[in-house]
């Protein structure tokens, strides 16, 4: 006879038997996979598609000859893991930090009739300016939280991920019809997740296609890095390129 907690196929505690504790061949096996697709990302950002073979990955990632194909099925194939792998990372980062960014005190409400003064710190006069204001500034609208975690979020990304960037810019049509609508379906649904949290900010500053636009030009302006970032810290470029892309976003 068992007790209430003990498991009578013999797992651990806390061990799922659905999802069993991975084995050192598991990790090792992970961790191959792991070292395989930065040296794809990292050559096809050097070499692009066409110049490099899955030989120069295998080498480049310590996999020698045909031990390669025990983890990808060729070339083609890694790419389309590396493209999906960051989408979904983008997606579920994105989602995450949005819905956990504490929301700011709202500002108290001016009096009725009253003449906005920006050089007395009230609020500025034109709907732009007070986007700005709100968003880099501070937070002083109540839903402007997650649109500076998003930028946050964003800018880290694009800071540690400048190969990948750059392989998506140059060889996005060299992935399988499936991998392609399987990467534009998940970039279609962080726009969303930027879309959202623009409408709850603004809720009455523009239409969906407009904030579209906003999310998308923002984007841009991140992922700027495989070409505006070179040879200085990322600790100096950070707060820099977050302002810039508050701004963007909410002028």
């Amino acid at each position: 006879m068992t007790r209430p907690h003990d498991d009578p196929l013999g797992a651990s505690p806390g061990v799922s038997r659905e999802h069993p504790a991975p084995t050192a061949r598991d990790r090792a096996k992970a961790e191959r996979r792991t070292a395989l697709l930065a040296a794809a990302a990292r050559l096809f950002a050097e070499r692009g598609f066409d110049g490099v073979t899955l030989g120069d990955i295998g080498e480049a990632a310590g996999v020698s000859g045909p031990a390669v194909y025990r983890h990808v099925a060729g070339k083609q194939a890694l790419l389309g893991a590396i493209l999906v792998d960051v989408s979904e990372r983008l997606l579920l980062g994105g989602r995450g930090v949005a819905a956990s960014a504490p929301l700011a005190a709202a500002p108290p409400a001016a009096a009725p009739g009253a003449t906005a003064d920006p050089a007395h710190g009230t609020p500025p006069r034109t709907p732009a300016d007070r986007r700005v204001a709100d968003v880099v500034g501070g937070g002083a609208h109540p839903a402007s939280a997650p649109l500076r975690a998003l930028v946050d979020f964003h800018v880290s990304f694009a800071l540690a991920e400048v190969d990948v960037i750059r392989v998506q810019d140059r060889d996005l049509d060299r992935l399988t019809p499936a991998d392609r609508r399987t990467v534009r379906e998940l970039q279609n649904a962080y726009i969303d997740v930027w879309t959202d949290a623009l409408a709850r900010a603004f809720p009455d500053a523009e239409t969906p296609a407009e904030r579209r636009v906003r999310a998308l030009a923002c984007f841009g302006l991140m992922n700027s890095t495989p070409h505006s970032v070179r040879g200085i810290p990322a600790a100096r470029v950070r707060p820099v390129l977050a302002r810039m892309a508050l701004a963007a976003l909410t002028a």
